[in-house]
């Protein structure tokens, strides 16, 4: 039950509170223990790139360094933990013969993490694709989509008697547009035709990977995460609030309409025309799979306006003045209230976990060694208590994942952006726990929080 009695706000007893993370951004070992390359291997070591010409090839070393993260992992109290699998790891060529240095890697890792009464989400597909299934054609051809089951359906049949719950995709809006229509993440794709086939193929894949996972595995949770924000116009004229639906569209309704109603959204069908792919009828049904939950990625809301030269979705983002932002995003903890009941709404749930909260924060150590970063405390604790807030009028969320554990390479700007809870010093790779680390432990403890106060009295 939610409860508040004015000075703290409690969580329902089962609500899970967890960390998480992804495997190209913290395990390292790039070419070690039988590991394939994938595309972000590729992308990283093409100069330019990413900032700094960082790589993840050591990244934060969490392949060598496993066990000492599980026991951070346990002495926070955290209560679960959501890690990807490097496909790459398993099946070095995407497909074929498996990689038991790899499966081991990970059966290794799930027994540590359980043997510390930390419960396994594992998340089957965080961006690194296999660069032989790139080599391809990657997510633009249909074959990907079956390879990916064949994937899901040897990890759960290795890991599936001791792991019950399973993600088979992140934030796929993220791999469709930043690495197919931008090219800012790997593999570099700039097409927007081969973006929405990516988009189309990725969904499939997802319903495919279900159905295996399903096979593979005895009663299994599955579902997927995807990164959603509201979008508010940025005036009230009727350009700028038709150009904040079509926003919307493109970056939510494209993924939750098929997931979880079995269409895709009419009007943007009949703005994206003839560059949107044909399909099989029947992909819809498979696409449509019913979910044991859908994870959700929240960080900050767009604001958008009317912009005739943006094709096809004549779209702009428009930075709000007066807000505070962190160095990537505006902070808006409203969103998130806004984003949870509007899915109570729209589209039949009956469980929902927050899988990534979080916020970039400079943070470096001070003379004594420690960490302080009250910015991202506050962050996580007006998240919290917009979350508190939905979970009051019923939205179903059964849990909250701080994005992330440990500081670790961030894609594109290498590792300039520190999410961590736990401070990583790249060149020794020791660890600190922050401020915010001990203050989360004792959101964990307590199972809640005061509403207006973040200090540790």
């Amino acid at each position: 039950m939610v409860r508040s009695d004015g000075d703290f706000l409690s969580f329902p007893e089962d609500f899970v509170w967890g960390v998480a993370t992804a495997a190209y951004q913290i395990e390292g070992a790039w070419n070690e223990g039988g590991r394939g390359p994938s595309i972000w291997d590729t992308f990283c070591h093409q100069p330019g790139n990413i900032e700094n010409d960082d790589t993840g090839d050591v990244a934060t070393d969490h392949y060598h360094r496993w066990a000492e993260d599980v026991a951070l992992m346990a002495g926070l109290g955290v209560k679960a933990y959501r890690f990807s699998i490097s496909w790459s790891r398993v099946l070095p060529e995407g497909r074929g013969k498996p990689n038991p240095a790899g499966l081991d890697f990970y059966s290794r890792l799930v027994d540590g993490l359980l043997a510390r009464g930390i419960t396994p989400f594992i998340t089957l597909y965080h961006w690194d694709l296999p660069q032989a299934l790139q080599d391809r054609g990657g997510w633009g051809e249909r074959a990907t989509a079956g390879y990916f089951a064949d994937y899901a359906h040897l990890v759960g049949r290795h890991l599936g008697d001791r792991v019950r719950h399973w993600i088979t995709h992140n934030e796929p809006a993220v791999v469709v547009e930043v690495g197919h229509l931008w090219g800012r993440h790997a593999p570099g794709v700039r097409d927007r035709a081969v973006a929405l086939r990516v988009a189309h193929h990725l969904l499939l894949s997802h319903g495919l990977g279900v159905e295996a996972l399903r096979d593979a595995v005895r009663s299994p949770q599955v579902g997927i995460t995807l990164n959603l924000s509201p979008v508010h116009p940025a005036s009230d004229t009727e350009a700028d609030l038709e150009a904040a639906r079509r926003a919307d569209g493109e970056s939510n309704r494209l993924y939750l309409d098929p997931l979880l109603l079995g269409r895709y959204p009419e009007d943007m069908l009949e703005l994206y025309g003839s560059l949107f792919p044909p399909f099989d009828p029947d992909d819809l049904r498979r696409i449509a799979v019913p979910l044991d939950f859908l994870g959700v990625n929240y960080y900050s809301r767009q604001v958008v306006r009317h912009d005739p030269a943006a094709l096809p979705l004549q779209v702009a983002r428009v930075r709000p003045q007066g807000s505070e932002y962190s160095e990537m995003w505006e902070i808006y903890p409203p969103g998130i209230y806004e984003l949870l009941t509007r899915l109570k709404a729209d589209y039949p749930l009956h469980n929902l976990y927050i899988t990534e909260n979080g916020i970039p924060v400079p943070d470096l150590p001070d003379r004594d060694g420690q960490v302080h970063d009250p910015r991202r405390i506050r962050y996580l604790h007006d998240h919290l208590v917009q979350l508190h807030r939905a979970l009051a009028e019923g939205v179903p969320v059964r849990g909250y994942f701080v994005w992330s554990l440990l500081d670790n390479f961030e894609w594109a700007y290498g590792y300039r952006m520190r999410f961590g809870l736990v401070y990583v010093d790249y060149r020794t790779l020791e660890r600190t726990i922050k401020d915010s680390g001990r203050w989360y432990a004792r959101v964990i403890r307590e199972n809640g929080l005061k509403p207006n106060g973040m200090d540790f009295s």
